[in-house]
């Protein structure tokens, strides 16, 4: 695969909000996940949260025994969680921060400070062959701890700068961080991935950063496919993300 190539994982949760909202099996996040693949996802990703809210048990299973496409386990990291990932051994999973009261992932790990902590699941979850990523704010600091940590890859949250108004002060800052935290862990020989809160408009710019290897995007997705269907939303974000990355070959070869 072209080294330039830019990974997209889509996450489905929030199929599984929309069927939990009424019960029973629809709209199924299998059948998502299915068309994902078709549209040109290179993976799934899906949180198992302590509480359910959306994704279940059963959907992880099945995802990991059903779906031709690595799965990337989002879940925090507790001893249930651990044992969950250890039984099913999805290709990767990404240690999140997990509040019951938010309504989505509000930041990245504390890695600096609990280095202690998870230690035993980066050394079991390692063991058992999976790929593990932590998600982690756009800090050099964390990135450090990371890499001292032994991880092989990191997920820079990037929902700050997806937020913010574009032409603002504020909107150049956040992004300046992420350029600064994907190019510190290409230093650091670490994998960067990206994901929260990206959507069409935010796209080409998070996708522009050669460093960063992989997308991992929802919410927009899930909310988008109302309006124009999952197949067609996915194939328009595959499209921009390869638009950002021919435009960044191009302006290399100038250099």
């Amino acid at each position: 695969m072209d080294s330039n190539y830019l990974r997209l994982g889509v996450n489905i949760d929030h199929v599984a909000t929309l069927r939990n909202a009424r019960g029973g099996r629809h709209p199924d996040p299998i059948r998502a996940a299915e068309i994902a693949h078709r549209a040109g996802a290179d993976g799934i990703t899906a949180h198992l949260r302590e509480d359910r809210r959306h994704i279940n048990d059963r959907d992880i299973e099945m995802l990991r025994n059903e779906i031709e496409l690595p799965l990337n386990l989002e879940m925090a990291p507790t001893e249930e969680m651990l044992e969950i990932a250890l039984e099913v051994l999805p290709h990767a999973v990404c240690l999140v921060p997990e509040k019951r009261e938010e309504r989505t992932t509000e930041g990245g790990l504390e890695i600096k400070n609990n280095i202690a902590k998870l230690e035993p699941f980066v050394k079991q979850l390692g063991d058992a062959g999976i790929k593990l990523s932590l998600f982690i704010e756009p800090d050099l600091e964390q990135l450090d701890s990371s890499k001292k940590l032994g991880v092989p890859v990191v997920e820079l949250h990037t929902g700050s700068f997806c937020l913010t108004k574009p032409g603002s002060i504020e909107y150049g800052q956040t992004f300046g961080r992420i350029i600064a935290a994907a190019s510190h862990a290409k230093q650091l020989g670490l994998e960067c991935h990206a994901g929260h809160g990206i959507d069409f408009s935010s796209v080409e710019m998070v996708a522009s950063i050669p460093s960063i290897k992989e997308l991992n995007i929802g919410h927009f997705l899930i909310g988008e496919a109302i309006f124009e269907g999952l197949e067609k939303s996915i194939i328009r974000m595959r499209n921009l993300m390869n638009k950002a990355r021919l435009q960044m070959c191009d302006n290399e070869s100038f250099k």
